[in-house]
């Protein structure tokens, strides 16, 4: 279920200017955070029409409020924060957790420097109490700065592939029965990863989506029917045309073949810290990603094999790519939802979520840094000749996170998707499952190959480009119907 938003009350006597223009900032710098409401004791009957002038400076529209009574609000609702707005003994006691009152002087009979003066002040209120009342999120250390630690990372790995070769060496010819190319300790490093975040699949919710399928098919439109196809044109583009004389044709191929098997595979696991940070529909973004991962067990596969062998120029063995799709996917998969359901049914959904779920947060962190690690390691001639490679693979990535995430979220914006189900679904359509993406490149192509120094130059961007659309989702907010409002479940 969507997390209980905190519910701030503006209350003065007609509710019609200030109560209503700290509604209207409320509602603008709050929307996601907080519930925001107003009422007056004596209520007018209508918003004072100064008032809707000087708010639409802002940049807020106050047409869509009204003056109301007391007598108005919703029953039932707990007030976190009651303001009343200087109105002294005219303002009615109402029970909340926290009560301010605000000294205020009425505007509406003075002059527009003044009117303006108030309006202004009631906007830094308003912003300091939705502050305390429902703080912003953040990422935690490691998320924060994960490519300071992929950074760190990569000179540890280049410094082991230099320093000790014949056991980076040992280690890279280390793989799981002659001719499966699937690496032993690569692949037992990604199981830690991937078995974790398969944890949190619950496919039960996607009983919901009936309710509310347009958000999740136009981010299913564009994960498998754009986000590959985009990827492969780009990376043909980049790579076999306009950097061709800097790379060469044999590099070409297999950095086409990575970024695409970069983009054949949907965000699993960040997609989650994304949607936090723009206080996404936790429910809604759980059944987006629970659809993805069971399409990826059929599309994967037959994608990445039509793209790279039409794009890359680069066979496929279909057989090892089944390999890896059983190994990265379907037992991970298995075993988490065979996790999740027998201890929720003998611990508990609580204890599921409290102690079992955290207790793999560490060790996902320390498998993530050790498989860059040994990456980097496996890849440390390359680097070493070619380091202005990186900056090169990094510019079709960039281009396609910023183009799909693009438009998810102009189409959810163009059918009214609400905020907190377009902004997780355009995060979804940008970002990648690098670690899944990262153990393909290698189990195809070899842990030493241009393919899998592609997928990794993707968790080399992942973090800031994602921050950066993160962050225009939260500017953005205003341009989509608030989640209340959008009842039709044939447009949200």
């Amino acid at each position: 279920m969507p997390e209980r938003l905190p519910h701030v009350l503006f209350v003065c006597v007609e509710n019609s200017c200030r109560s209503q223009m700290a509604e209207g900032f409320a509602r603008a710098s709050g929307r996601g955070r907080v519930a925001a409401h107003s009422a007056g004791s004596r209520p007018s009957g209508q918003v004072n029409p100064r008032a809707a002038a000087f708010m639409k400076e802002r940049g807020i529209d106050l047409g869509a409020q009204r003056s109301k009574g007391l007598d108005d609000l919703p029953t039932g609702v707990t007030w976190d924060a009651v303001v009343t707005m200087g109105c002294g003994d005219a303002c009615p006691h109402l029970t909340a957790t926290t009560r301010l009152d605000w000294d205020l002087q009425d505007p509406k009979a003075r002059s527009d420097d003044d009117f303006r003066r108030v309006r202004d002040r009631i906007e830094t209120l308003v912003l300091q109490l939705v502050e305390r009342a429902a703080p912003r999120r953040r990422l935690n250390v490691f998320e924060r700065y994960l490519s300071v630690w992929v950074a760190l990372c990569m000179v540890v790995g280049v410094a082991l592939g230099k320093l000790v070769p014949g056991f980076v060496a040992a280690i890279r010819d280390l793989e799981f029965g002659e001719g499966s190319r699937i690496n032993v300790a690569i692949a037992l490093l990604i199981w830690l990863m991937i078995y974790p975040m398969m944890l949190k699949i619950d496919f039960g919710s996607l009983l919901g989506v009936r309710k509310r399928p347009g958000g999740l098919l136009i981010t299913l439109f564009v994960n498998w029917v754009v986000k590959p196809f985009s990827m492969a044109f780009l990376g043909w583009l980049f790579f076999k045309h306009l950097f061709l004389p800097w790379i060469g044709p044999e590099l070409a191929g297999q950095y086409v073949a990575g970024v695409i098997i970069l983009a054949a595979a949907p965000c699993t696991a960040m997609v989650f810290v994304w949607s936090y940070l723009t206080d996404g529909d936790p429910a809604y973004t759980l059944v987006q990603v629970s659809l993805n991962d069971l399409i990826m067990l059929v599309l994967f596969a037959p994608i990445v094999g039509f793209l790279v062998a039409g794009a890359a120029g680069l066979q496929v063995p279909f057989l090892v790519l089944l390999y890896s799709v059983v190994a990265f996917i379907v037992i991970p998969l298995v075993l988490g939802s065979l996790s999740r359901l027998f201890l929720i049914r003998a611990k508990g959904k609580s204890w599921f979520e409290s102690v079992y779920l955290p207790f793999f947060h560490p060790i996902t962190t320390i498998a993530l840094l050790a498989t860059l690690v040994l990456i980097f390691a496996f890849q440390a001639d390359n680097l070493t000749r070619h380091f202005g490679h990186v900056l090169l693979i990094a510019v079709p990535i960039l281009i396609q996170v910023y183009f799909n995430s693009g438009l998810v979220y102009g189409l959810m914006r163009l059918f009214k998707i609400p905020h907190n189900v377009a902004a997780p679904g355009a995060l979804i359509g940008a970002s990648n499952f690098f670690e899944l993406a990262v153990a393909v490149a290698i189990t195809l192509f070899g842990a030493d190959s241009g393919a899998a120094l592609a997928t990794v130059v993707g968790v080399l961007v992942e973090v800031p480009v994602m921050l950066s659309v993160c962050a225009f989702c939260n500017r953005t907010r205003h341009w989509f119907p608030a989640p209340e409002a959008a009842t039709n479940p044939q447009t949200s």
